[in-house]
């Protein structure tokens, strides 16, 4: 065995394995180990050197180890008490994965033997040094050339989530860029988003993961990637050589072609899941300081085992650093997060000016961002929609939910889809939060495709091998009279024509609009709305040319552009100002069919049909007519007074004009440029 290298204190920040001129500093925090050791492998995988470190500061172990180089492989062992009751769960025997690592070996697999204990809470002397990928000593820096943060204004942002195997599997692009980094960023790929108009590109997540251990025993893959092993890595399976370089080189090429690029990001919880699971990083580092728990158990608000404690100093530099990481070296320009409540919780409850929320908004990088919250997880009070702070932009499920009953036809809900379109000002409050606050979907990755949500009445899910029992029991769906797949030309006309008027309510709404990748091509999932185990041509997108699509594509790039023409249609009211009401702005009025203004009425009518809102902007340059209808007979609605000429900017197919009357033949929606 080579000479054990010499060692000296060195420093306790910055964290993680950093390069010095005469070797390599590592500092890694655990507060309660009695000792943590660093362990060195060769290019075989072998463990050559099992080195305790020197020196203890503030809960950070930390030494520089002379002669080593960047490349090397290495990972910690943690020794101290063994007492599951109390949260401590030092196991020498179990390889851990550096919190800070930059690279890794490969991916990981959950194995029985990755448990720190027995399932009768014994300790279990298993060593799993061959089971767990090893962390690289690798210093990331940002490209020379690398373009400068892409910085879209709020009242033009579109979301796009984008799944970086599932977009890129069935591109035409050379076989091993198939279902990689390298493979979004491809002339075809590059080409399709830029067409459709969209401003930002959300990537899935795209940290390293690992499949959970139920879906391992029945031969399936975790494709989502919502079950995180390190928050600094990128995952393996999307790369053909090196994971660091593509996913970095997708980035900077994304933000080259002028997109702003977020990605969705799981800091709520780990793969090492329940007690008694894996342990592999930090549950074996500080198990007490890193997860959520009480009187002996884990408490579980994320439904994934455990939750992180972010309430804690130690988690919050985590998360934190790694934001900036990825911002700083990575270059993206802002995250979503996932299952954001349990971000914001204290000790239990959440609250918007908990440590983390506050640490991102005060953060001179950070907070210049974009960032998005999923604003529930399962814990109590879980939902919070509308209460993260100022600074984050929030899912707003009530905007789903509402225009999905909408364009079904349930009634007695105009008045709720008006303040929904209207950007839920009952929600993010006019005077505090600006309507772009609202991140308005009808499609998400958890639920139905666009396409599925007019041709399913009730989810399919038996490919994940859980009786169907998985996923959204109501969807608020419509299939128009036949349940999946049909030959019915009239079906799929009326299916075509919905997904139309749910994409014009989207992208003409007031906030912020987020399409599902792959509606535009109107991908199908077969009815299954828990895909997150299909790593199989149920979840990637195909790229084959159809009339649907060339019409769904045509129509959210136009809409996309009437955005931006008209930017009354994104945001009325700009100013978080509580007094803008006594400042001349925007007007917004409510119309009836026969041209006049909504009256209480025809507000508490039941079973209204037509909807329709007047935008005459402040210096009387534009106004803008624009018209709902959800029913399939003909009507005719009077051109607005006082205007002589009309242009149609946008309409589905079932509207038409005539003698300065729109004439409607079926579900629709318009929008007319109304001229004096």
């Amino acid at each position: 065995m080579p000479l054990t290298p010499l060692v000296r204190s060195g420093s306790p920040l910055p964290l993680g394995a950093n390069v010095t001129d005469e070797g390599v500093n590592f500092a890694v925090a655990s507060e309660d180990a009695t000792q943590i050791y660093l362990c060195l492998f060769n290019e075989n995988d072998e463990e050559e050197h099992v080195i305790p470190f020197v020196s203890h500061h503030r809960g950070i172990w930390h030494m520089e180890v002379l002669g080593l180089k960047e490349g090397q492989h290495y990972g910690f062992r943690a020794e101290g008490t063994f007492s599951p009751k109390d949260q401590l769960m030092f196991n020498r025997h179990k390889l851990l994965i550096d919190p800070y690592a930059k690279s890794l070996t490969g991916t990981l697999e959950w194995h029985p033997d990755l448990s720190a204990m027995y399932s009768d809470g014994h300790f279990n002397p298993i060593d799993t040094a061959h089971y767990v990928p090893k962390s690289i000593v690798k210093t990331i820096t940002r490209p020379d050339d690398a373009p400068a943060r892409v910085s879209v204004k709020g009242a033009e942002r579109s979301l796009y989530e984008l799944h970086i195997k599932g977009f890129s599997k069935n591109l035409e692009v050379s076989p091993e860029l198939k279902g990689t980094y390298l493979g979004v960023v491809s002339e075809q790929g590059i080409s399709h988003l830029k067409e459709l108009g969209v401003t930002t590109i959300q990537l899935m997540p795209c940290f390293a993961f690992a499949n959970e251990r139920h879906l391992q025993k029945l031969g399936l893959q975790n494709y989502w990637g919502y079950n995180p092993i390190n928050f600094f890595t990128p995952d393996h399976r999307y790369a053909v050589e090196d994971p660091v370089i593509e996913c970095q080189t997708m980035i900077m090429s994304l933000k080259r072609a002028g997109f702003e690029v977020i990605i969705d990001v799981v800091y709520n919880h780990t793969a090492e899941s329940e007690l008694d699971q894996a342990s592999f990083s930090f549950k074996g580092l500080d198990n007490a300081r890193y997860y959520r728990h009480e009187n002996g158990e884990y408490l579980n608000y994320t439904g994934c085992g455990n939750c992180v404690n972010t309430y804690h100093p130690a988690a919050v530099r985590l998360i934190c650093d790694s934001m900036r990481y990825w911002v700083d070296v990575m270059g993206v320009d802002g995250f979503r997060f996932d299952l954001g409540v349990d971000l914001g919780r204290e000790k239990h409850d959440f609250s918007s000016t908990s440590p983390l929320l506050q640490a991102i908004l005060q953060d001179p990088v950070l907070s210049e961002t974009c960032l998005v919250m999923e604003p529930w997880d399962i814990g109590p009070n879980g939902y919070q929609v509308g209460n993260f702070p100022r600074g984050f932009l929030e899912c707003n499920d009530k905007y789903r939910d509402i225009v999905r009953r909408f364009w079904r036809g349930d009634e007695g809900i105009v008045g709720e889809f008006a303040t929904r379109f209207m950007g839920s000002r009952d929600v993010f409050h006019k005077g505090y939060k600006c309507a772009l606050h609202s991140v308005n979907y009808i499609s998400y990755h958890d639920g139905y495709t666009l396409h599925d949500l007019v041709s399913y009445h009730r989810r399919h899910n038996h490919a994940n091998m859980e009786n169907n029992r998985d996923g959204h029991g109501d969807n608020i769906s419509q299939n128009f009279g036949v349940e999946g797949p049909t030959s019915d030309n009239r079906i799929k006309a009326q299916r075509l024509n919905q997904q139309l008027c749910f994409l014009a309510t989207l992208l003409l709404s007031q906030g912020t609009p987020h399409i599902l990748g792959g509606d535009e091509l109107s991908h199908t999932q077969h009815g299954n709305n828990n895909a997150y185990c299909q790593d199989n041509q149920t979840t990637w997108l195909g790229w084959q040319n159809s009339d649907e699509r060339e019409q769904l594509q045509s129509a959210i790039k136009t809409l996309l552009n009437l955005r931006k023409a008209y930017p009354v249609l994104a945001e009325v009211f700009l100013e978080d100002d509580p007094l803008y009401q006594y400042k001349e702005s925007d007007k917004v009025e409510w119309v009836n069919e026969a041209g006049r203004p909504m009256s209480n009425e025809d507000w508490s009518e039941s079973e209204r049909d037509f909807l329709s809102v007047l935008f005459t902007t402040s210096d009387l340059s534009s106004r803008l007519w624009l018209i709902f209808y959800r029913e399939d007979q003909v009507l005719d609605v009077p051109l607005i007074k006082n205007a002589r000429q009309h242009q149609l900017l946008f309409y589905t197919p079932g509207v038409a004009m005539r003698d300065n009357h729109l004439h409607i033949t079926e579900r629709s929606v318009a929008l007319v440029k109304l001229l004096p």
